[in-house]
């Protein structure tokens, strides 16, 4: 059967992104740059209103509420397949009244424990993302004794309570949280690992684009990761990956059609 891996482009609508400095903080901006993405292959539109760089500060529900919401219901009324990047149930809710479709939950469904009734009610999609510790402390010290396992463990666990809390198994999808409480060599470890984590049946989701371990390897500043963030993500895709979670789209989108190209093609 053939794979076509999935492209989920970001859309920040933040004043404090690691990666674009609020540049889509606009509604208006922000919009566009969902159509641009959409325009050159994005299959979903990741719109999130709370920077989860490291040390970011947490944004109130309100206003995160504020920054997304006219940016999900222009997309959605457009068609868009839109996911909203939060782990709080009143934003996750509202935003799926507005046409989002899945909720990318960067604590898995344990830091608003009503989470996983919206999710269930709504019949959303639902992605469970790995993070040791929060955004302002997760890479304080990440320590683990095995990281795949853990990660793995962990994400299994979180994939059997949202099951058993009514969530359909086929509408998640599971992210290992590259950066998320991570050192440079468990991001590696993890990515060369994936194997692990499609073990558990569910697409495996993976977000690299543009991260600060990728800068540690190249030397490049956030701006010239590009190159870096395709290698990676054709790496994943390689490995079993099923989503790549992008900046960069167009750039992501053609590396990842040659990678599709080989692993489906038949023996001549």
């Amino acid at each position: 059967m053939d794979k076509r891996p999935l492209i989920m482009g970001i859309l920040n609508v933040t004043p404090d992104s690691f990666s674009d400095g609020g540049r889509h903080f606009d509604h208006d901006r922000a919009v566009e740059h969902g159509r641009m993405m959409l325009r050159l292959g994005a299959d979903i539109i990741d719109v999130g209103g709370e920077s989860s760089r490291p040390g970011a500060d947490p944004v109130p529900a309100e206003e995160e509420l504020r920054r997304i919401m006219p940016v999900v219901s222009a997309l959605a009324e457009e068609g868009a397949t839109i996911s909203v990047d939060t782990y709080k149930a009143e934003v996750a809710r509202q935003a799926l009244a507005a046409g989002a479709a899945i909720i990318n939950d960067i604590t898995a469904m344990t830091a608003d424990t009503e989470m996983v009734r919206v999710a269930a009610d709504s019949g959303a999609g639902v992605v469970l993302m790995h993070m040791q510790g929060t955004p302002q402390t997760m890479q304080i010290a990440p320590t683990y004794e095995d990281v795949v396992v853990e990660v793995a463990e962990w994400l299994e666990q979180r994939l059997n309570h949202a099951v058993a809390h009514g969530v359909r198994a086929e509408a998640v999808a599971i992210d290992p949280g590259i950066g998320f409480g991570k050192t440079l060599e468990h991001n590696l470890v993890l990515l060369s690992n994936l194997d692990r984590f499609c073990a558990l049946g569910r697409p495996v989701l993976i977000g690299v684009s543009r991260k600060s371990f990728l800068g540690r390897i190249t030397g490049q500043p956030v701006d010239r990761r590009i190159p870096a963030s395709v290698a990676a993500a054709v790496m994943a895709i390689a490995k079993g990956a099923d989503i790549v979670r992008a900046h960069d789209v167009e750039e992501t989108r053609d590396a990842l059609a040659v990678v599709a190209a080989i692993l489906n093609a038949g023996g001549g």
